[in-house]
Parts: C-alpha cells; sequence; structure tokens
C-alpha cells in the first residue's frame, strides 16, 4: 500500500534533510575544487582558513583543537603547510618551550586572490536576503559549528551522536 505524502513540518523536515544532505555534499566538493586549484589538501586549506581566523599566532595543540585533528595528524599538517611556504614555526618569544604557528602573509595573498575571485557570486547570493533572514542565517551556521564540533569529538571517541552505537 502506498505511504501517505508528508505534510506540514514533517514534510518540511524530510525535505530538510534532503537538502542538508546535498549542502554538506556540495560544500565538500566545492572545498575539494578550490583545494585542488591551489594545489593543497582539502584539510590543509581549511586549516589555513581557520589560521586566518585567529587574532595571533598559535601552537599546533590549538591548530589540532581548530581542526578536530589529532596533535600526531596537526604537526604532520603544519609540516607539509610550512613545506609549502604557508606557515613557519618560531619558538614564543615569553615561553621558549612553546613553538608557535604563524601565516606567511605573501602565500595567505595568493589563496586571498582565489577567493577574491569567488567572493562576487557569494555576495550576490547573500544580497537576496533581508536582514532577519541573514541573522538566522547566521545562528545556524554558528549553531552547525558548535554541533559539528561535538560531533568531531564523539566520532574521535569511537563513539557517534548520543545514543548512536557506531558502526555495526
Amino acid at each position: 500500500m502506498p505511504q501517505k505524502p508528508q505534510t506540514g513540518r514533517g514534510a518540511l523536515m524530510a525535505e530538510l534533510t534532503v537538502e542538508s544532505r546535498r549542502y554538506m555534499a556540495a560544500y565538500a566538493l566545492f572545498n575539494q575544487a578550490v583545494a585542488d586549484y591551489l594545489r593543497l589538501h582539502p584539510t590543509d586549506l581549511q586549516c589555513l582558513n581557520l589560521l586566518g581566523l585567529e587574532a595571533v599566532p598559535v601552537t599546533t595543540g590549538r591548530i589540532a583543537e581548530l581542526t578536530g585533528l589529532t596533535t600526531g595528524s596537526a604537526t604532520r599538517l603544519v609540516d607539509r603547510l610550512e613545506r609549502g611556504g604557508y606557515v613557519t614555526r618560531a619558538r614564543d618569544t615569553v615561553d621558549r618551550r612553546r613553538v608557535l604557528v604563524t601565516l606567511v602573509p605573501e602565500r595567505m595573498a595568493e589563496i586571498g586572490a582565489v577567493w577574491g575571485r569567488l567572493n562576487g557570486a557569494w555576495a550576490a547570493m547573500f544580497d537576496a536576503y533581508d536582514d532577519e533572514e541573514l541573522a538566522l542565517l547566521i545562528t545556524h551556521m554558528r549553531r552547525t559549528v558548535e554541533l559539528s564540533a561535538r560531533q568531531v569529538e564523539a566520532l574521535r571517541e569511537g563513539g557517534g551522536a548520543k545514543g548512536d552505537p557506531g558502526p555495526a
């Protein structure tokens, strides 16, 4: 017997599930395309993005926190970025035990130039929203970042979402 089509909130939630999957796949593929264009690994590109949001140089431990990587993986990531000329390492002048990772402005300008060419289309898309809709998008994005961080942590600890038994 055919199922009745969902209506109301159930229909919206079903549509949201489908569109969320498309959205996440589109973002992952977009990130891969930008990384390929720049000849970077997608994780390395996003690490550079996150480092650009930090106010000061950071330790590899902080990079592990920002990316959700283990400290060993974060160290290998920094090694690749240093070899590529995107970052430098230097001893902290206040605490000589710490090594700080600093972005190389010239290399970041190269990435910025690519983003500059892409940003016009994004700005035009967001111009179609009114202020209330933009505020909703900002709230959604912040909540997504927070939830994603929690989910990454849970997955790395061997589980999944709360109540999720993990892979069978």
